[in-house]
């Protein structure tokens, strides 16, 4: 019998991240810990090496990520030759990803060695190229990242051409450590999947990509911005919801197909959205959303997923709405990383099989005849 969406099957064995009982590890560390505490250079070294890193490691991934963060010139004039007037920066983002894979003469080379190689070129450039394409369509150049800067940190030196403050380093970092990883997830299966043919790294994390891009997926915390700003007001929140929920439209943002009691990850960007939306005088935001999540909750039993509050915090930091995606994808690609290089070490083809419901029996009939 079939299981539509493959809701429960279990596909595979991993190492990497496990939701048990609504809760979400990182290699058996709880997100809780790891969001309070971990950079996400940790997090990404924790993810690919099974382990957590000691200072040393430590420094030289850093040193090694911020070292790997240019891009080919080529890439950024194929950003340049968009109509960026449509391009959705997770197309954008989808292709330059898989211009890269022209560009190292490791791309097709298989060895594990090779591919970890290329998993820390491709982290490091993913952020650059979306903090790229955001200028490049502002009418401005794009900045080169800064080798003594985490990565939180290049990242929104590279969007804004200035240093961060601490509070907005701490809501990226946290933000990329929260979304690095989350078991089988859509964009997760499709990047093994890929691989699993012994395709290569670029080619899986363009599969990912590919998926991430959907609204069902990584597209959710675009479309709470959006209800958001249709929702204006405070007060306009509880009446524009019941109209949705009275036309059986989905709210966005609320509820999750594998938790029970509600996501792990949401309170820390909850917590995230209060502060920065008051520092910045924009407390409506997370006030409205509040407002939202307690009312879903209470007439559909449905709390907030990650992408709710995680909406709020990056409208707070001044990011553009379509960017919210982009910036999920700049911290997935760790996962998906681990998971592909987890899928090389054990590697078998994914061959799923179909129940047939179609017609049977049929006989062919001439063209003439039809």
């Amino acid at each position: 019998m079939s299981t539509k969406g493959l809701e429960g099957i279990v596909a595979t064995e991993s190492s990497i991240s496990s939701i048990i009982d609504d809760q979400l590890t990182y290699v058996g560390y709880k997100i809780d810990d790891l969001a309070e505490q971990a950079s996400f250079e940790e997090v990404i070294f924790l993810l690919w090496n099974k382990r957590l890193p000691n200072k040393e490691e430590l420094n030289k991934l850093q040193q090694e990520l911020a070292a790997n963060m240019s891009v080919p010139d080529e890439i950024i004039a194929h950003l340049k030759s968009y109509d960026l007037s449509t391009v959705h920066p997770m197309a954008a983002l989808r292709t330059a990803v898989s211009m890269l894979g022209l560009f190292d003469e490791e791309a097709d080379v298989m060895e594990q060695e090779a591919n970890k190689r290329k998993a820390l070129r491709l982290q490091a450039k993913v952020s650059t190229i979306v903090a790229a394409f955001a200028r490049i369509r502002q009418g401005k150049d794009p900045v080169s990242p800064k080798e003594n800067l985490s990565y939180a940190e290049n990242f929104l030196f590279m969007l804004n051409n200035k240093r961060p403050e601490n509070v907005e380093v701490e809501a990226i970092n946290k933000a990329l450590v929260l979304h690095a990883d989350h078991e089988l997830n859509a964009s997760t299966f499709t990047a093994r999947v890929c691989v699993a043919t012994l395709s290569d790294v670029y080619s899986g994390i363009t599969a990912a990509i590919s998926a991430l891009k959907g609204p069902l997926h990584g597209g959710a915390n675009e479309r709470v911005m959006k209800m958001l700003t249709e929702i204006g007001e405070v007060d306009n929140a509880i009446p524009y919801i019941k109209e949705k929920l009275e036309n059986k439209e989905k709210i966005m943002g609320m509820g999750h197909r594998v938790y029970q009691n509600g996501d792990p990850r949401a309170k820390h960007l909850r917590k995230m959205s209060k502060e920065l939306t008051h520092l910045t005088g924009q407390s409506k935001w997370y006030d409205m959303s509040v407002k939202v999540e307690e009312y879903i909750k209470a007439e559909k039993g449905l709390p907030a997923n990650v992408d709710f509050y995680s909406a709020s915090v990056y409208h707070s930091l001044g990011i553009d709405h379509d960017l919210f995606t982009p910036i999920f994808a700049i911290s997935r690609v760790s996962g998906w990383l681990a998971h592909i290089l987890e899928q090389y070490d054990n590697n078998r083809l994914i061959r799923p099989r179909a129940e047939y419901v179609g017609p049977k029996g049929q006989t062919y009939v001439p063209i003439e005849q039809r």
